[in-house]
């Protein structure tokens, strides 16, 4: 067992998820404490000690369900390498029930045919049988899906093949109209969306038993540290923005909101306990009166935290447009973080669009309202750096001082235009601090039209910042 937990502790690290020798040795703690033939139990134990962000329980989850596909009272079979001897009792108990109604047949669960098999599903799902549910996903993955030992298929591939043979959507049809036929009267429109839920519910739950058996079939023909390496997906702190699905940027999102919390606090935190400033030699002398001036006792003049003006140049072209979003969001998520905050976008026109945020608590409509309205096309919409830099610094370069901190956000990729860095180099003269993010890999940077490395020579710094992890880790600097 102690093999088995470690190896899956190293499988969650492998994944990403920040797993510490202390929260290690607390579920070694926790599963002494709990029936190990429970599974939900020790999975949920293994959980609480484990995982940290709520974001991550997925992550944990299929690591899980890889790690201990082949444990459990459910999958005795398959570690005994029996015959399917708990699944014939299940049905022979369902043919007495059958018999007693007039309606039982004869035989084992191997030689039934697939509308038998059909009917004894609709049974199950409509009494809530899991034992009977659970038996029938191993039957229905052992004859519709077809898998065979070396096989170099996803899993995938066989859950479309055994749900495509099981019909699950005619059969919820079926289920309704036989609730219709039991219910004494017509059902209301209330009652008849709750048994449409309910059944929707089951249905669903058969599916991930369904999963659940062929990822246990999986693990035992290609092993289960292969299998989590086949399944480990990026966590959504660590997805990249540039490259992102629609549903990755749906727990970009919702990952967003929490990271911003967890980023003001510790912005305000770091500004509360700065480092001490200077010595105060007059504080020092006044204190060491008392007793004569041995020992010295030294006072330090405390800084003022004072929050930086911040201002946003974002280059929102093509595929870095992901990328600017969500720093633009990140950013006036946490602006009370900051005195005061500017935000421009670009892609060869340059265009102010503070006002946008201004204008509405909802950060999702001011960016559409960026996407959609702001005037960033000057000649013909592709990326001209140099031209968007000179006109931001004719138009708004008297508005930067010693207070603002400047974010440049793109990849400086310039359609070989001119560079025009002697604009970043007279703003980085005149603000406290001049950065820049690149959502490109660093091995892409100043190759084909690249040019960063001509702006990045009068910047106090370019950053590689391709996911939430990278920006996150960038932000705390600002302050």
């Amino acid at each position: 067992m102690l093999d088995l937990l470690n190896g899956f502790v190293v499988e969650l690290r492998n994944a990403g998820l920040p797993v510490s020798l202390t929260e290690n040795l607390d579920a070694m703690e926790a599963v002494q404490h709990i029936p190990i033939e429970d599974r939900e139990a020790f999975k949920y134990a293994l959980g609480a000690t484990l995982i940290k962000n709520h974001a991550h329980w997925r992550s944990f989850e299929t690591v899980f369900e890889v790690y201990f596909s082949l444990r459990g009272p459910e999958y005795k079979l398959v570690e005994g390498g029996d015959d399917d001897t708990d699944i014939d009792e299940l049905w022979r108990e369902l043919q007495e029930q059958q018999k007693q109604d007039g309606s039982g047949g004869a035989g084992g669960l191997d030689s039934l045919t697939p509308e038998e098999i059909a009917q004894m599903l609709m049974s199950a799902l409509m009494n809530g049988d899991q034992g009977v549910m659970r038996a029938m996903a191993k039957q229905s993955v052992q004859r519709f899906a077809g898998m065979e030992p070396g096989r170099p298929v996803g899993g995938t591939y066989y859950l479309y093949r055994t749900l495509r043979n099981l019909d699950l959507d005619g059969m919820l049809e079926k289920m309704m109209e036989q609730a219709r036929q039991e219910a004494d009267g017509d059902l209301t429109s209330l009652e008849e969306r709750l048994e449409r839920e309910e059944f929707e519910h089951r249905i669903e739950k058969f599916k991930g038993e369904i999963e659940a058996e062929i990822r246990r079939r999986l693990v035992a023909d290609r092993g289960a540290e292969a299998m989590a390496k086949t399944l480990r997906k990026p966590l959504p702190e660590d997805v990249e923005f540039m490259h992102a699905s629609r549903d990755e940027m749906v727990a970009l999102k919702k990952s967003l909101y929490p990271l911003t919390r967890k980023l003001a606090a510790r912005l305000a935190r770091k500004r509360r306990h700065g480092r001490k400033g200077p010595l105060d030699f007059r504080n020092t002398v006044r204190h060491s009166l008392s007793y004569g001036g041995v020992p010295a006792e030294p006072k330090f003049k405390y800084p003022r935290p004072a929050k930086p003006e911040l201002v946003v140049i974002a280059d929102i072209s093509g595929s870095v447009a992901a990328f600017a979003r969500f720093t633009l969001m990140l950013v006036y998520a946490i602006q009370n973080q900051f005195s005061k905050v500017r935000s421009f976008v670009f892609i060869d026109g340059i265009d102010e669009v503070t006002d946008y945020f201004r204008a509405t608590e909802d950060i999702t409509e001011a960016i559409h309202r960026v996407n959609t309205e702001a005037d960033v096309v000057w000649v013909d919409g592709h990326s001209d750096y140099g031209h968007a830099f000179e006109v931001f610094w004719e138009r708004y370069g008297k508005d930067i001082g010693p207070k603002s901190t400047v974010l440049l956000l793109g990849d400086a990729r310039n359609n070989y235009h001119a560079s025009q860095a002697w604009v970043v180099k007279e703003i980085a003269q005149k603000a406290r601090h001049v950065y820049w993010l690149n959502p490109e890999p660093r091995s892409y940077w100043n190759t084909g039209d690249s040019i960063v490395g001509e702006y990045g020579t009068h910047t106090d710094g370019v950053y590689e910042c391709r996911n939430l992890r990278q920006l996150e880790s960038f932000v705390e600097k600002l302050a």
